[in-house]
């Protein structure tokens, strides 16, 4: 697709971001940098801040303290809206409207931007292909799609406008092992075919491990260590990565 070729890359950087609620800490101040066309996991257990650092990459929590920017552009209160228009975000089970069909799901956003009839169905049926999805499921609605197919629906709505980033957070947690497995592959593909930035939350060690050209391991609202795999596995900073790694064996 040389439209999405075309696109450059950007990097993510957070300096010193934290977020609390009242006396509860979802975040202690955290750096963090995200090369261009490369893979980013945060993973860990629930309720360990990775949820809200990816939420706050979005534009979608305010942090307490720091400065998030995105392809060299700081996000502030001002450019918001208009630098959330450029990512792609992806939440578990596609988080698709219901009074919507799929595709009219996928075209929301440059509907509203008042893209061109024609551009936009042509963006449509490319993005289709590209995910592999059926024509006759874009005119079914979000009920009578199956969760995989829901996925690829949120996909194609993520990557719609040719975003620079893609965020996904726990995109396939939901799905039975099989369907998994095989959106695992295509979304990998997907990934290495188009060279976007990209963030993933997960906490299966094994999605980790196979999407992640840079994994950032969470615990309690903070990063204890980010690299390669092979970085954490044989240079642990603390006993906690090497137990945390060894609760599951990649299976690729």
């Amino acid at each position: 697709m040389d439209t999405e070729a075309a696109a450059p890359p950007a990097t993510i950087a957070l300096q010193n971001v934290s977020r609390r609620y009242g006396d509860t800490v979802a975040l202690y101040p955290s750096d963090l940098t995200c090369d261009p066309a490369s893979t980013t996991v945060l993973i860990g257990p629930s309720g360990c801040g990775k949820s809200t650092l990816i939420r706050i990459i979005a534009g979608l929590i305010v942090p307490d303290t720091g400065s998030v920017s995105l392809g060299g552009v700081r996000l502030t209160a001002q450019n918001g809206g208009e630098l959330r228009q450029k990512l792609g975000y992806v939440i578990q089970d596609g988080g698709l409207f219901p009074h919507l069909s799929a595709r009219d799901n996928v075209a929301l956003l440059p509907r509203y931007l008042n893209h061109p009839k024609g551009a936009i169905e042509r963006r449509v049926q490319e993005l289709a292909d590209l995910v592999q999805i059926p024509a006759t499921s874009l005119d079914r609605f979000p009920r009578e799609l199956s969760g995989g197919q829901r996925q690829r629906i949120g996909l194609m709505r993520a990557l719609m406008n040719d975003p620079k980033i893609v965020l996904l957070d726990e995109p396939l947690g939901a799905l039975d092992p099989i369907t998994r497995s095989e959106l695992q592959v295509q979304l990998k593909a997907i990934f290495d075919h188009l060279k976007k930035t990209v963030v993933i939350v997960t906490h299966d060690m094994t999605e980790a491990a196979y999407f992640g050209d840079c994994i950032v391991l969470m615990r309690a609202g903070q990063i204890v260590q980010r690299g390669a795999l092979a970085e954490l596995v044989e240079h642990p900073v603390e006993p906690y990565v090497r137990d945390f790694l060894t609760l599951r064996t990649p299976s690729r």
